[in-house]
């Protein structure tokens, strides 16, 4: 009778059981929502917006290691381009994909990373109806690795922007960095 009563109170709270250990109530849920809801997310429907959330998902990314908002600024096409002076001055580049890696390695390795933008160098014409931009901008980057390695790198960032049409927002196509390291 002990075993027919103990094997009913089993599969009655076998349900209850998997529900208490697929959830965890001291943490916090997903937050599903998309990037442009925040408070923090610009209009990147405006080329000033895509530089402002640049600096937000930098920002947003060290705090969370979470490259989610980064992400959403480069488009599936993105190309990352440099000059590799350690040889010579030979350009580099790498895709989207090995970028959001280079990022979440950034974002995870890091304990501050602030990001200004300066005065814009040069531009195409960004007009409300071209659906292509170029943007040449100073910038200044400095990494806290830890207390005693701080790492500042200042330089220009070319960015070529699209977008497909002008309800659309701008995405970085591609990003040819020239900065000090």
């Amino acid at each position: 009778m002990v075993k027919k009563h103990f094997h009913t109170i089993i599969v009655f709270l076998m349900p209850f059981a998997i529900f208490l250990v697929s959830c965890n109530p001291f943490a916090p849920g997903l937050d599903d929502s998309s990037g442009e809801s925040s408070s923090s997310w610009s209009d990147q429907k405006k080329i000033d917006g895509v530089f402002q959330n640049f600096a937000y998902a930098y920002t947003y990314g060290y705090t969370s290691h979470d490259t989610t908002y980064y992400g959403q600024l480069l488009d599936g096409n993105f190309t990352f381009v440099y000059p590799d002076y350690d040889r010579g001055g030979v350009e580099v580049s790498w895709g989207r994909d090995e970028e959001m890696r280079t990022a979440y390695g950034l974002f995870h390795s890091v304990q501050r990373l602030d990001l200004v933008w300066n005065s814009i160098i040069d531009s195409s014409s960004t007009d409300s109806y071209t659906t292509d931009a170029s943007i040449s901008r100073g910038f200044d980057l400095t990494v806290t690795f830890n207390a005693s390695d701080i790492v500042s790198v200042n330089g220009y960032a070319s960015l070529q922007l699209v977008r497909q049409g002008t309800q659309y927002p701008w995405m970085i196509v591609r990003w040819h960095d020239d900065s000090n390291h």
